[in-house]
């Protein structure tokens, strides 16, 4: 995996995000984040966390009105969303579903090859390490802009509801009755368990993926 080329890792399609943030979110879980390094090589990690949200609840940015920091929403999907957290911290989205109507999924977490559990367990912590900034936002998905995200590799297809935990979404104010969160149960790389969900004894991916 570590060798592979940009060739190896395609990128996910269009269509695979014009659907509505709560399908496209569990779906990602098991995907890929690349990024093409000034060098050439790619810096990839597996999705293993993600939100959805709505345009029509509350825990939106969208919610109350539409402005010029959230305009990258109302696109097209399949492009980057990324938002600046208490004036410090960038947070990385995909718009999904269709124009004018504002639904994104928030990539939480990010697991590593050959790096520790949790280096990229968080939305703050997942942008630093991938270098991802306000210059990414409204950037499509795609190869030719340098960060993408490839579809689940070959011994990661076989990911179903059984593997994923659905929960709340955390970190908000408003609309955390939603169960909009999904994580991959196997990984130690998640940002927060849900509560009674114990921390597994080792990652799977390190065994799944041969790394």
């Amino acid at each position: 995996m570590a060798t592979k080329t940009a060739q190896g890792l395609p990128a996910l399609p269009q269509a695979f995000f014009a659907r509505p943030a709560e399908q496209v979110a569990p779906d990602l879980i098991g995907c890929l984040l690349v990024k093409r390094q000034a060098s050439g090589e790619l810096l990839w990690g597996v999705i293993v966390e993600a939100e959805a949200y709505c345009q029509s609840e509350p825990a939106s940015h969208v919610h109350r009105r539409r402005s010029p920091s959230n305009e990258t929403l109302f696109g097209e999907p399949g492009r980057f969303y990324v938002y600046v957290s208490y004036g410090i911290h960038h947070c990385v989205n995909v718009v999904t579903h269709r124009p004018d109507w504002a639904d994104g999924v928030l990539l939480r977490a990010v697991a590593l090859p050959g790096e520790p559990d949790r280096v990229a367990a968080g939305p703050a912590m997942l942008a630093r390490w991938f270098g991802i900034d306000r210059s990414h936002d409204a950037q499509p998905v795609h190869p030719d802009q340098g960060l993408w995200i490839a579809p689940r590799p070959p011994e990661l297809v076989g990911l179903g509801d059984a593997d994923l935990m659905q929960t709340s979404r955390i970190g908000i104010s408003q609309g955390q009755d939603i169960p909009w969160r999904w994580y991959w149960r196997a990984s130690r790389s998640v940002s927060r368990r849900a509560k009674g969900d114990r921390q597994p004894p080792y990652d799977e991916l390190v065994f799944l993926l041969g790394l």
